[in-house]
């Protein structure tokens, strides 16, 4: 009989960006090492799976439709009473605890994806293994954020400790958050498990330092990069400008604030074809200041050829050399003129797009992460 992994998920899996992918990613390569994953998710964020999830040999999909009455508030009170962070305790419903404990019987494996999965699965991962999914260190920046609704650092950080410390495995995203994680829970039993990009499907583009044109992609609903794109628009464009006058600022993905912008800036919001975006670039920029991970746009524009600009922090989870793989600004100027530099006459695009479409190849491929989910 071939391996069974439960795989128990508080939204459902859609396409998209950030822990999207990181979902969709690692359960392809579950199942391409052979493995049949069940995916129990609550109906939230999306009616049905992304279809090409649907389409992966040896994934099954079951669908829970949370309560919304009394059982469900009885639910987050206990759970708040635990100690649990408000915006973990949102996400369990009895409906989830009480099917993934029954499938739980017939499975090798149960991996809770995510903070709120693994809040579910507390009680049963003092009964029986459970591997928890991370996506981030949380107590690492979250409580820094404006819509931060995990409570106070100390709280954060001592619930994070208990989901180390009970669940039989943690997944971490990078070096970074593995680091992060021994030095909260030295008892904790960690593996890295990186967020990665399908290369194999993502064509090699030819930067051209002569177009001049700027690209960022994100998910702007997330505050981080909202935060960014501010930092971006706001301090960084004006002095590139002031050498390459002619620079545009093309902006892609869902959630984009409404101007006022300056004419050089290309609000196009959500696009069917991100291909095409990297295509038309000279570069592609990351200007994070803040959050965790590892950021899935820098991994794609590295793998689609392209020089990348970004921030010490959006680099931190990365194992990325500045020079090497892309340029690094710490602050606006610095940020700048590392633009500048990957737009001008002399522009060194062909090494640096090499290098980091080569790293991603090695560290951070599908391959990469069969490797790393495999028993």
């Amino acid at each position: 009989m071939d391996a069974q992994d439960l795989f128990v998920a508080v939204q459902t899996p859609v396409r998209g960006t950030g822990q999207a992918l990181r979902v969709a990613t690692v359960l392809r390569a579950l199942a391409d090492t052979g493995r049949c994953v069940h995916v129990l998710h609550v109906r939230f964020g999306g009616d049905e799976p992304a279809p090409e999830l649907q389409a992966v040999d040896g994934l099954t999909f079951e669908a829970v439709d949370p309560s919304r009455g009394a059982a469900r508030a009885l639910t987050y009170a206990l759970a708040r009473g635990r100690r649990l962070p408000a915006g973990w305790a949102r996400a369990i419903s009895p409906e989830l605890v009480s099917a993934a404990r029954a499938r739980a019987k017939g499975a090798d494996r149960v991996i809770a994806d995510g903070p709120g999965a693994a809040a579910a699965l507390l009680g049963l991962a003092k009964r029986r293994p459970v591997i928890y999914n991370a996506h981030n260190l949380e107590s690492a920046y979250r409580h820094t954020l404006a819509d931060n609704d995990l409570g106070s650092p100390g709280l954060l950080r001592n619930a994070e400790r208990r989901l180390l410390a009970t669940f039989a495995e943690s997944w971490m995203v990078s070096e970074v958050d593995l680091a992060g994680a021994r030095e909260l829970c030295p008892t904790a039993t960690l593996r890295l498990v990186p967020n990665v990009v399908d290369i194999e499907a993502i064509p090699a583009a030819t930067a051209d330092p002569h177009a001049q044109r700027i690209l960022m992609v994100a998910d702007y609903t997330y505050e981080p990069n909202a935060n960014g794109l501010r930092f971006l628009v706001d301090e960084v464009m004006p002095r590139v400008w002031t050498e390459r006058p002619e620079a545009t600022l093309r902006l892609v993905g869902r959630g984009l604030p409404d101007g006022p912008y300056d004419p050089r800036v290309q609000p196009a919001g959500f696009v069917d074809d991100l291909n095409a975006e990297y295509a038309a670039a000279s570069c592609a920029v990351v200007p994070l200041l803040e959050g965790g991970g590892t950021p899935f746009k820098f991994l794609e524009a590295m793998a689609h050829g392209l020089p990348v600009v970004a921030t010490p922090r959006a680099a931190a989870g990365l194992a990325v050399r500045d020079g090497e793989h892309y340029l690094e600004g710490e602050d606006a100027q610095t940020f700048a003129g590392a633009i500048i530099a990957l737009t001008g006459e002399n522009a060194d695009t062909a090494r640096l797009a090499a290098a980091g479409r080569a790293l991603v190849a090695d560290r951070y491929s599908m391959a990469a992460l069969r490797q790393a989910v495999a028993v």
